[in-house]
């Protein structure tokens, strides 16, 4: 089942693209229609290009790795910060620090920094700098969390990026398709798709629109957790359950070593009483063999 509809779409306005005169011709496939100047998108491309992207964020997130969330503009910043928080994804909504993907490790020691100065603030040392020093600390801690806040648990380079307006976000778009991550968009029709491994051709301009596409794949994101979380418990009681079938056999064997046991104690004296009556029997076949003898020594000769 579709994870949107054509009146959905419709209704949040994702079908308005630009004007004629800023288009992009290799967008022309997604373009259903010309209307007082302003290119029409073909939602029925839409909803399979949603379809398309749903599934493989889904089994992203199934498989434990992250996507990264880029939307630096006013109208999308809030939207996409809210729904990558939801699903517990990393997102940059402030501006794109250069070489963020092409220069990981230097990003990450940034990011090192910054929980230092956390440390610091707990353990007591922050209060024995001077005062001025506790100031410059402040401001860069601060500093450092409204650029790399909401990628601190990022400690390895995000299986893909999705991004709100490609052309706003052209460096992040370079720098994922330079280290060949994959990225999932939403293009307008000025934009070029090439760079682009999963375009969704829709308006990127209105908050109604944006906000319908990123909870679509907010939702996907957070069923592919929840499938990932029925794996691990249906792992755990499968151990737990080997655990208790490799046990029971040590129990079964003693218990019918016992029976064996007990059995033996039962026959034992059983043998003993049906022993007895053979011994009375054998007594009076012996009082009948001497009166045979005696009239044998009585016949005359």
């Amino acid at each position: 089942m579709p994870r949107t509809n054509f009146q959905e779409l419709l209704d949040a306005g994702v079908h308005f693209g630009h004007l004629k005169r800023k288009w992009n011709p290799k967008m022309a496939p997604y373009i259903f229609m010309e209307k007082n100047g302003i290119h029409i998108i073909d939602l029925h491309k839409t909803i399979v290009k949603i379809e398309e992207a749903s599934i493989v964020a889904k089994q992203l997130a199934k498989a434990g790795r992250k996507i990264l969330f880029v939307a630096t503009k006013k109208q999308a910043k809030d939207i996409v910060a809210e729904a990558a928080k939801e699903v517990n994804m990393p997102y940059v909504t402030e501006r794109w620090p250069g070489g963020m993907l092409t220069n990981f490790p230097t990003i990450r020691k940034a990011v090192k920094k910054m929980n230092t100065i956390d440390k610091m603030m707990t353990d007591g040392t922050f209060e024995t700098l001077a005062k001025r020093e506790r100031l410059q600390v402040t401001r860069q801690r601060a500093k450092l969390e409204k650029n790399l806040g909401s990628i601190a648990d990022l400690n390895r380079l995000p299986a893909a990026l999705f991004v709100v307006d490609i052309q706003k976000e052209i460096n992040a778009v370079k720098e994922a398709s330079r280290l060949n991550i994959p990225v999932i968009a939403m293009v307008d029709t000025c934009c070029d798709p090439t760079p682009i491994d999963f375009v969704i051709p829709a308006n990127d301009d209105a908050a109604k629109s944006i906000s319908l596409i990123v909870n679509i794949f907010r939702q996907a994101i957070s069923e592919g957790l929840d499938e990932r979380k029925l794996e691990k418990d249906k792992e755990v009681s499968l151990d737990l359950s080997e655990e208790e079938e490799s046990d029971a056999p040590v129990k079964r064997t003693r218990s019918r070593r016992q029976r064996i046991d007990e059995t033996r104690k039962e026959e034992t004296p059983v043998k003993a009483k049906e022993t007895e009556p053979v011994k009375e029997e054998a007594a009076p076949v012996k009082e009948e063999a001497a009166p045979v003898e005696k009239t044998e020594d009585n016949k005359p000769e």
